[in-house]
């Protein structure tokens, strides 16, 4: 007979991972240096500064009409096609669920969920971050301009910065951030540039966005990569979390599949008062001995609660079927010269045999 447990998916999964290193001892989690720290304040300054060149119609603005009047979809028509679904690299929904499968296969053959968890993570300040931006100057596109020569800010449109462009950077990027060497890292970093230099170069290409909507793209993007460092520790708190809740539900799934004790199991019996109580199964309960009807008119008046019954010491307790039966041997009615002294005394219980 089989007696292999049952998994689930999940806990499959988590048992494949169980199999796996702990981690492997190379990887290295990145450390906030002096070299990050001054790329990130360097493409701070430069977010800032399209941010206010936006704001205050400066040249800037007036490259993002000169490159829409200049219509690069109809100067070169021939790579339209490819174009289209090149952009699709830069689109949050498809690139995120192939990001994600690679990084899940990582977890499960390092036995560590802080790929995911980075992922997750940069994701999130990736929203936020650029969302609000959007929706905060509301800055119209290339198709829906009114005025030309304008910024088109806070005018109820959601293109700047480039959503695509941001988006390409921090997915395809923490691919890079995530490396486990030295040499992979500079592959990634590689790739990941040129796939988000590509996708906002698209996206002016098809005149969804202007330039200064990919320029603010790539810096928010470069951004959240370069600021992840600092959640490390967030991350780390993250993943021992998941794991200790994983353990404490393994111990509550078995503690559940074990059967109660017998002893302290507990049946209802009625009591002598009427009232139900509960007792342990292995308590010793006497069998009620039946009394002759003449006895229980005798006491009718007068009841006197009986004493239970117990084997002696060392006897050992007989059930019901191994009993004597009990048997009225002779008249149990008392004498006649004793029947006025009995109804006022109460009947003593016959106790069985």
């Amino acid at each position: 007979m089989r007696t292999d447990q049952i998994l689930t998916r999940l806990e499959r999964v988590f048992a494949r991972l169980d199999r796996e290193p702990e981690r492997p001892a190379h990887l290295q989690t990145p450390q906030m240096s002096r070299h990050r720290v001054v790329l990130l304040g360097s493409t701070l300054v430069f977010y800032l500064a399209i941010v206010v060149a936006v704001l205050t119609t400066s040249w800037l603005v007036r490259l993002d009409w000169q490159i829409m009047f200049f219509r690069p979809y109809e100067q070169w028509p021939q790579v339209h096609a490819f174009l289209d679904y090149l952009v699709v690299l830069g689109q949050r929904g498809p690139t995120a669920v192939m990001v994600a499968a690679w990084l899940g296969w990582r977890c499960w053959r390092q036995h560590t969920l802080r790929p995911l968890i980075t992922l997750g993570v940069a994701l999130l300040l990736l929203n936020v971050t650029v969302g609000s931006v959007k929706l905060g100057l509301g800055r119209l596109g290339p198709h829906y301009a009114t005025e030309i020569g304008s910024a088109e800010l806070f005018a109820g449109g959601d293109i700047f910065p480039s959503g695509h462009t941001a988006n390409a950077v921090v997915t395809w990027g923490i691919l890079a951030y995530l490396a486990s060497t030295v040499v992979t890292r500079r592959v990634l970093s590689v790739v990941s540039a040129v796939v988000s230099l590509s996708v906002g170069a698209t996206t002016v290409y098809l005149g969804t966005h202007w330039v200064s909507d990919v320029l603010l793209g790539w810096s928010a993007g470069l951004l959240i990569l370069l600021a992840l460092p600092w959640f490390e520790p967030l991350i780390a708190r993250t993943e021992a979390y998941v794991f200790d809740l994983r353990e404490l539900l393994r111990r509550r799934a078995e503690t559940g599949r074990m059967p109660a004790p017998v002893v302290s199991a507990l049946i209802p019996l009625l009591s002598a008062g009427g009232k139900w109580q509960l007792r342990p199964v292995d308590e010793t309960v006497e069998e009620p001995v039946p009394v002759p009807a003449a006895a229980a008119a005798g006491t009718a008046h007068s009841p006197a609660p009986r004493p239970a019954a117990h084997p002696a010491a060392g006897r050992p307790h007989l059930i019901r079927s191994e009993r004597t039966p009990v048997t009225p041997v002779g008249s149990r009615r008392p004498a006649h010269t004793e029947r006025a002294a009995a109804r006022g005394a109460a009947a003593r219980p016959i106790a069985g045999g």
